[in-house]
């Protein structure tokens, strides 16, 4: 690969047939059919640590919501955490807001990669795909799916969690970037490791750029990339209870200085109401959260007072309220189930 980087018929090629490729083959997704940097911004900051299928619901409530760096500014934390509830990685939506504050006073979207790192929230990739994807600048991203790509096309051993390895794999997207098409090619190479350069058996027969793949080249197509051994996941077990009356619901507020989900509605854990009496398991369900992995009970349940803290909230209103996850799957069942 590093032979076919130093000849540049040879990487014309390897670009015109990535780009090809991508022009028949992409996915028809939301963020793709515009230009507008907001829109790209937001799409990729929900991107982040999120499968596409579940941002894309998500991102289309969003807009409709706060369709413009203006009304993202302007809006109450609550109602933005409630947009974004279920997303994770909260610091992701407060981050976007203050990036909106500091656009709305700067009068318009920064326009180059400098600009836009400067923003909260923004790290390399994200100035990157925005700049490339917005403004047709020339920046190269390295998110997951080109990691592994790039590894594959040069065969990288190292690990991958290894910053000297990032540094080399991000001079070769630097080097086969096609400057004059820095949006498309950046695309096209998230989308190829989306959908073809799998993780796990990736699907060499419909690679378009698979005759430059060293890794295939070499039969170790499977065993690329090198990932760091990950730690054996923690299990949690959690009850939670639900308590309703009157189509109300027994809920508490995590506290604004809360290390996580601050200001986010949580229903209580058993020992946080050792007077209620519990009726019946209602339902289970898994929660993961990085290396954590958390078997949530749902327990239906009856209580004479409320304890200090808890209050009553309609279920009419809870798509406004920034509900946990757990909270969320806890409460997705039919009134009166």
């Amino acid at each position: 690969m590093a032979a076919e980087m130093n000849n540049g018929a040879r990487l014309r090629r390897l670009r015109g047939r990535l780009l090809d490729w991508y022009a028949r083959h992409k996915r028809d997704l939301p963020w793709r059919r515009t230009r507008d940097p907001y829109r790209i911004w937001i799409s990729e900051v929900m991107l982040q640590q999120t499968r596409v299928a579940a941002v894309i619901p998500y991102y289309e409530r969003f807009l409709d919501r706060f369709p413009d760096v203006g009304a993202l500014a302007e809006a109450p934390e609550q109602r933005l955490l409630a947009a974004w509830s279920g997303l994770g990685y909260y610091s992701r939506a407060r981050n976007l807001q203050k990036a909106a504050r500091a656009i709305v006073e700067l009068r318009r979207f920064p326009r180059d990669y400098d600009s836009l790192r400067a923003l909260a929230g923004i790290g390399d990739y994200t100035a990157s795909a925005v700049a490339s994807i917005a403004f047709g600048l020339p920046h190269p991203v390295l998110d997951g799916n080109v990691l592994r790509v790039l590894s594959r096309l040069t065969a990288e051993r190292g690990s991958i969690q290894s910053q000297a390895v990032r540094q080399r794999l991000r001079e070769t997207a630097g080097r086969l970037l096609d400057a004059k098409r820095p949006g498309e090619f950046n695309q096209a190479l998230m989308e190829l490791g989306a959908t073809v350069c799998l993780p796990k058996r990736p699907l060499c027969g419909q690679c378009p750029v698979s005759r430059y793949c060293e890794a295939r080249r070499q039969g170790q197509q499977n065993e690329l990339p090198v990932n760091a051994v990950r730690p054996t996941p923690r299990r949690i077990e959690k009850q939670l209870l639900l308590i309703e009356q009157d189509g109300k619901v027994l809920l508490w507020q995590r506290p604004a200085d809360s290390r996580r989900l601050a200001g986010f509605w949580e229903l209580p854990e058993r020992q946080q109401v050792p007077s209620a009496e519990v009726q019946e398991s209602v339902a289970r369900f898994r929660h993961t959260i990085v290396n954590t992995v958390y078997v949530v009970q749902v327990l239906r349940a009856a209580v004479q007072r409320i304890p200090r803290g808890f209050g009553w909230k309609s279920r009419k209103i809870l798509e406004r309220l920034p509900l946990s996850t757990t909270a969320k799957k806890a409460l997705a069942r039919p009134l009166g189930r």
